[in-house]
């Protein structure tokens, strides 16, 4: 077997690492356990917060250093403990806010809020994913504002998700980022935060480059990472702006897409 070409693999999950029913085939366990065996370390990247994705390094007995909440938090699974953690100007976030809804009507809203076992919080109207992931309701706004958050989640009754990532970004741009994270998923981010950030201080924690890193993922939110990253693989189900970036495209979660790729590497 030859060495493997990089000394980082980074992954997404959602739509990338995990199959539709949150699950990790064998094929793909194998595959990341292949690439660890011969010295590469694996990396997940994930827009989740820490306690929406703790449940899931946990499953795969992953114990070291993960990138959760689109880069805000860098987090040792091992250690159960959070290494950094940037939060949302909430100041900011409420203008950018009402600034987009001036501009294409009221929204449905969640946040995120900080920390280990921060809540994720979900208002009237917004549409949760079906699945065990935790939330609490709230009908009062002001709850929204009563501890630091480190996103905020949108949603509108008729733009699709593109549509309103393209006209909230067009409006507030300057104030904060916004991503498109999944189905359903448009986020508001602290300006300059994206997974790279995030990937780029964990990277710079286990001793490795940018020049070392492959990474994989299907949406939008995964560009700057790929952009970060000397290789970037789009799954075969990825959104069509990342696909459009893409070192190369790879078969789809369903099919296996990081193991294809790494079962090939390995063997080259």
């Amino acid at each position: 077997m030859s060495p493997f070409p990089y000394r980082l693999v980074a992954t997404d999950l959602d739509g990338t690492l995990l199959r539709a029913d949150e699950s990790v085939s064998a094929r793909t366990r194998d595959a990341l356990a292949a690439v660890t065996a011969a010295g590469a370390a694996h990396i997940v990247v994930t827009g989740r917060a820490v306690p929406w994705t703790r449940h899931i390094l946990d499953d795969l007995g992953y114990e070291g250093i993960a990138v959760c909440g689109q880069g805000a938090q860098v987090y040792h699974a091992g250690e159960h403990r959070l290494l950094t953690s940037l939060t949302l100007d909430r100041q900011l976030a409420g203008l950018a806010l009402s600034k987009i809804e001036a501009e294409v009507g009221p929204l449905a809203l969640a946040a995120s809020r900080d920390g280990l076992e921060g809540e994720v919080l979900m208002g009237p109207g917004y549409r949760a994913h079906p699945g065990p992931l935790p939330y609490v309701p709230y009908e009062d706004p002001a709850e929204l504002w009563a501890a630091p958050l480190t996103k905020l989640y949108l949603q509108h009754p008729t733009l699709s998700d593109d549509e309103l990532t393209r006209a909230a970004r067009a409006t507030v741009g300057g104030l904060v980022d916004i991503v498109m994270a999944g189905p359903g998923v448009v986020e508001i981010l602290p300006l300059g935060l994206s997974k790279a950030t995030g990937l780029s201080l964990a990277a710079r924690r286990l001793g490795v480059k940018a020049a070392e890193t492959i990474a994989f993922g299907d949406m939008p939110n995964d560009i700057p990472m790929f952009g970060w990253a000397a290789h970037g693989v789009a799954m075969g189900n990825a959104h069509d702006e990342l696909r459009a970036v893409a070192d190369e495209i790879t078969t789809s979660n369903e099919e296996d897409g990081i193991a294809v790729v790494l079962e090939r590497l390995l063997s080259a």
